[in-house]
């Protein structure tokens, strides 16, 4: 395992430097950001970010040197915010776009919905996800022909239609030519605490790959909730809640843990009513969801419940504090209920980087 060098930081200060291990990686961790890349592998490199939200996949590429030359994305808060972050004003509806006209690119990042395919029985691929948003990503694929297509969905995309949606995903790439590759990874285990486990697809061009692409491993965590809040009370007083139906369980909360904590629950304890310690990890943010805690979960801090802070959000799917947010708190809030976690995919990306490295290194020994 390397030692890396660890900088702490808080909005606007600098803190000291001490060293930290960060699983087998050449990375600085900041400690309410996503991780600050060294080798920047995917230099010269183009990318385009489909379904791109606001800009998890864009923050990812961009820290490893790659550049973004389009993006597209329908909802019209979403590409607010990814306009007001990067400067590209993303184009909407994909379904109306002419794959011929998008830029040419290295890299084809999308993070889109999960459909059910209509399936003929036979296994046709390409002409099997007609009708769905992935079909407009496999026609870009067929039209453009970039070296890796890097997606990513729902955890359940892996079982959606008992197998059906992923073999036809699979399928499609390796029509089109692409060597197909895809894992579940949990934010856990590359350095957030929360559980969000999605499953991460990535292809290479079959003319390209020389050597097994690897997913990142995992490594222990080291900051829990508590080590992402605000210190601005200011900030958060109006999150608290206050309630007479509010029970605690009598657990002590004086342990840390990989995983979340419940210490109680308001109301009848569903989804939206439930008490966790900030020494654990956070439940998965959600984009949607009814409960006085409602898409963040509630945790208890200084004694007293309260939600997230859209901020504190942010935070925990690994979006630096220079990320300007939504103004609107509920845009915000599903905003990064529906992204992407940050580090996650800077980890999968860095192993991407090698995979074409080695691929560069392997055609200029030939040449």
């Amino acid at each position: 395992m390397r030692v890396v060098p660890y900088i702490d930081m808080t909005i606007g200060t600098l803190g000291c430097v001490c060293y930290r291990n960060i699983g087998n990686y050449s990375a600085v961790r900041y400690n309410h950001s996503m991780i600050e890349i060294l080798e920047k592998t995917l230099t010269g490199y183009k990318y385009i970010d489909l379904f791109a939200g606001i800009g998890g996949f864009h923050l990812a590429l961009s820290s490893l040197g790659a550049e973004c030359v389009y993006a597209n994305e329908w909802d019209a808060f979403a590409q607010n915010v990814y306009k007001e972050n990067f400067g590209i004003e993303p184009e909407g509806d994909i379904t109306k776009v002419d794959e011929n006209k998008i830029p040419e690119h290295d890299i084809l990042c999308a993070g889109f919905p999960c459909q059910a395919f209509s399936i003929s029985g036979k296994q046709r691929g390409f002409e099997d996800s007609r009708g769905t948003l992935f079909f407009d990503v496999a026609r870009v694929v067929k039209a453009k022909h970039p070296k890796v297509v890097f997606m990513e969905n729902v955890k359940n995309f892996a079982t959606h239609d008992n197998g059906n949606t992923l073999a036809v995903v699979k399928t499609t790439m390796e029509q089109l030519g692409y060597t197909f590759y895809e894992r579940v990874l949990n934010a856990v285990n590359y350095g957030i605490p929360q559980k969000r486990e999605r499953i991460y697809m990535v292809c290479f061009r079959n003319d390209l790959i020389n050597r097994e692409f690897s997913y990142p491993k995992q490594f222990a965590l080291s900051k829990h909730v508590e080590d992402f809040l605000l210190d601005d009370e200011n900030m958060v007083k109006d999150l608290y809640v206050e309630r007479q139906d509010t029970f605690y369980n009598g657990e002590k909360d004086d342990k840390y843990s990989d995983t979340s904590i419940r210490l109680g629950i308001v109301n009848k304890g569903g989804q939206g009513e439930r008490i966790y310690s900030t020494k654990g990890i956070a439940i998965t943010l959600s984009a949607y969801g009814g409960g006085v805690f409602a898409k963040t979960g509630g945790y208890l801090v200084n004694g007293r419940p309260r939600k997230l802070h859209p901020r504190e959000c942010a935070r925990i799917m690994g979006y630096p504090d220079s990320f300007k947010m939504s103004k609107n708190k509920n845009q915000a809030y599903k905003q990064f209920g529906n992204s992407v976690v940050v580090d996650v995919l800077q980890y999968i990306a860095i192993e991407i980087g090698k995979t074409l490295a080695n691929q560069e290194v392997t055609k200029s020994l030939s040449a």
